[in-house]
């Protein structure tokens, strides 16, 4: 008879203080744009009646930039049922990148236990998702790289919002000095290193295009949705060809 096959499990990755600190160092160079991102946060928050202890406990806790922003927008003093659901379908559907961001990590942060696979993707961002992806390629096994990029831009972020929030209430329109341009500029920087080639021209392109348009067209944040979807669809039929 045949013996049958046994599927052995794989060795958990290490997470270890020397990691977290190596991943740390290896954000700094974001970080100015971080800290940028988040006092534009902070000051915003001002325009909707948040205090410093409130803006502050809402970046510490949700920790996420684009999700945060948008549902500033859309914050209002007088809250129905419908509101409600609107801002939180309009997050949730900003945030759906992360389901997929998530599952990249799977095969290596699925190796450890869920007490620790599941606290550190509560540092998962966009800058530290896709540093970490770039030294598991190259790589690098220790999840604590992961973590300690993470901490770092909690950190700053959470830092950032509270000073944009003491800083910017003596900006009476935060748009006369162009902190609203903070944000797609934090976003341009962070698209550029991932640049590959054909594919990525023609999805970033028809993405640009379609949510500009839309957002002449249609109220709110429909265009995100939108344009991310035009931008997906067209780099899905397009071939890697540089």
């Amino acid at each position: 008879m045949i013996a049958p096959l046994q599927m052995t499990k794989p060795h958990p990755a290490p997470l270890t203080l020397a990691g977290m600190a190596e991943g740390a160092r290896a954000m700094l160079p974001l970080m100015p744009g971080i800290a940028a991102f988040g006092m534009a946060f902070g000051a915003a928050s001002i325009q909707k009646s948040f205090t410093l202890l409130e803006a502050t406990v809402s970046s510490a806790i949700v920790f996420a930039g684009l999700a945060q922003m948008v549902a500033l927008e859309g914050w209002t003093q007088h809250w129905t049922a419908g509101s409600l659901l609107a801002l939180g379908f309009l997050t949730l559907t900003v945030n759906m990148r992360h389901v997929l961001m998530g599952a990249s990590l799977r095969p290596w942060l699925g190796t450890l236990p869920a007490w620790k696979s599941y606290p550190a993707l509560m540092m998962m961002a966009d800058n530290n998702w896709a540093a970490a992806l770039r030294y598991r390629a190259e790589g690098g096994n220790d999840v604590g790289y992961f973590v300690g990029s993470g901490l770092i831009t909690w950190f700053v972020w959470v830092l950032a919002t509270a000073v944009g929030h003491l800083v910017g209430g003596g900006i009476p329109d935060p748009k006369a000095v162009g902190i609203d341009l903070v944000v797609p500029a934090f976003f341009i920087a962070m698209l550029l290193p991932n640049w590959k080639g054909k594919r990525e021209a023609v999805g970033w392109g028809v993405a640009a295009a379609v949510s500009t348009a839309v957002s002449f067209v249609l109220p709110g944040w429909w265009f995100i949705v939108i344009g991310a979807v035009a931008g997906a669809l067209a780099g899905g039929f397009t071939d890697d060809d540089r």
